[in-house]
């Protein structure tokens, strides 16, 4: 059946040494993206198929991305705030030293 459509609309048949392309044009998901939000993982909806998966499993997995998505940014979030602590209070002591050494 596969070669008969292939036939039929002019593919050429992949050989053991080169790759199986699935669409033609760029990868959507090699594009420069914007970083997941946890919401949007959990509102992910998928196509249903004739024998897809099971949804209610997809959902729990969706939401334990989501949970671990939101811990990771929020981990972010405190990371740079406290490295902008640092170079602050990094700055200032260099500031002290550097008018303290002027003076002497």
């Amino acid at each position: 059946m596969r070669s008969l459509l292939r036939r039929l609309t002019h593919r050429p048949v992949p050989t053991p040494h080169e790759p199986v392309t699935r669409h033609h044009g760029p990868d959507p998901w090699t594009r420069a993206q914007p970083p997941l939000r946890p919401w949007q993982v959990r509102d992910r909806c998928f196509n249903m198929r004739r024998r897809g998966l099971d949804p209610v499993e997809i959902r729990a997995f969706l939401h334990r991305v989501a949970d671990e998505l939101t811990t990771a940014q929020t981990a972010l979030v405190a990371v740079q705030e406290e490295n902008i602590r640092i170079k602050d209070a990094l700055r200032a002591w260099q500031t002290a030293q550097s008018t303290s050494h002027d003076h002497r």
